[in-house]
């Protein structure tokens, strides 16, 4: 046994009688409140309570190793990880799976820590097969919004669903469906409250689809990407958020960075505006045995997923202290506005959430923000930064 060198002690939320986890280090309820934080270091192997050993149920999905427990009163508990031997062969849906549930406690303990608030976190089961964990953090210090979602679906998937999500897999499919079907994701969209700190949306994702007529035989494809939206465009927060990714995605291909760059200002476009969502990033939507191995583009996704915090990090630290008017704060409700049209329009993952069989809407809509504005006919001033960011949005750049 491998001890943790913290007392956790409960808060007042966490009464006797509700089980509680260790997860990677770190303490949480399985109740909406309850977060259990760290407190003075021992150094002792013996533990207070009875230890139930487990595949490090946070939440009560599968991530890691640890150890869960029944608080039964005391005032403080002591713990020890019970380390969980990895299988000797896993499929590529549980690696994925195990990876995004790392990734995002990753991030929302970064957020957090930005914020200065914990983050709701809201474990659900789907009825018709899988679950997932919704984390979402509303009316902070920092952020007006910021989810941070997994999702771990199986089922049976209707021909309409499989065709929003990738129209090419459909043509690989014999019959009409419903298809047994599997995927793990992550997506989180982030929306701070300082009209100068952008908006930044994450997605990436393992999908498989099995053919009835050939068994054994899915069709699988990995999709994805990370964009930045901006009120008020910094030209140097673009081109690190650029030069982020491109340094995650040119060691693995050279075009990909170039290809996915291309392909993010095509997809989130407000076709019926004429203008981009946003000052892009990277997207890719279909990369299959096409494109690579499976072993060698889960690799790619893993680097491009944890480029995401040194990409956008350093954005928000940087804007958001800067002062700013009430107009500008106008301004920015109007482009919060736009990213509600894209997301309800034209977002093929939406899309896609809301045509699956017994969606979860609140998990689906957590995108939006918690405020946007519509005005009629806003032109910006000749020569503003908002004429300026417009323009961009109309003729998308490159940034490295």
């Amino acid at each position: 046994m491998v001890p943790i060198q913290h007392i956790f002690k409960l808060n007042a939320a966490a009464r006797p009688g509700r089980m509680i986890a260790l997860a990677r280090g770190s303490m949480y309820s399985f109740q909406q409140q309850g977060m259990i934080s760290g407190a003075d270091s021992f150094k002792s192997s013996t533990p207070t309570f009875g230890k139930i050993p487990y595949l490090a149920m946070s939440f009560g999905i599968l991530v890691g190793s640890g150890l869960a427990l029944y608080h039964t009163g005391s005032q403080k508990i002591q713990l020890e990880a019970l380390p969980v031997k990895e299988p000797a062969v896993s499929s590529m849906g549980e690696r994925m799976s195990t990876y995004i549930k790392n990734l995002q406690q990753e991030i929302v303990n970064e957020i957090s820590t930005i914020d200065g608030k914990r983050f709701k976190q809201d474990s659900w089961q789907r009825a018709l097969g899988g679950e997932g964990i919704s984390c979402v953090l509303e009316n902070g210090n920092v952020f007006e919004r910021a989810g941070v979602n997994i999702s771990v679906v199986h089922g049976k998937l209707p021909m309409a669903a499989v065709k929003q999500m990738r129209a090419e897999a459909s043509a690989q499919l014999t019959g009409e469906g419903p298809f047994d079907f599997f995927t793990a994701s992550i997506s989180l969209v982030i929306h701070p409250h300082n009209p100068m700190a952008p908006t930044v949306h994450l997605n990436y994702r393992y999908f498989e689809v099995q053919d009835p007529n050939a068994p054994g035989k899915p069709v699988w494809w990995f999709g994805g990407g990370s964009d930045l939206t901006p009120s008020y465009l910094f030209e140097d927060d673009a081109r690190h958020f650029h030069s982020t990714l491109q340094a995650a995605c040119s060691p693995h291909n050279a075009e990909f960075y170039p290809k996915f760059k291309k392909w993010c200002d095509k997809y989130f476009v407000n076709t019926h505006r004429g203008e981009a969502r946003g000052i892009g990033g990277i997207f890719f939507d279909d990369l299959d045995h096409a494109s690579g191995d499976q072993e060698s583009l889960f690799k790619f996704v893993q680097d491009c997923g944890n480029a995401f915090l040194p990409s956008y990090i350093p954005l928000v630290q940087r804007r958001k202290g800067f002062a700013f008017t009430p107009a500008q704060k106008e301004w920015q409700q109007l482009c919060r506005g736009r990213y509600v049209e894209f997301n309800l329009i034209h977002d093929r993952g939406t899309k896609f959430g809301l045509h699956t069989p017994n969606p979860r809407i609140e998990s689906i809509l957590v995108s939006l923000p918690l405020t946007a504005r519509w005005m009629y006919d806003v032109k910006p001033s000749p020569g503003s930064p908002e004429e300026h960011l417009v323009n961009v949005l109309k003729n998308p750049r490159e940034w490295v």
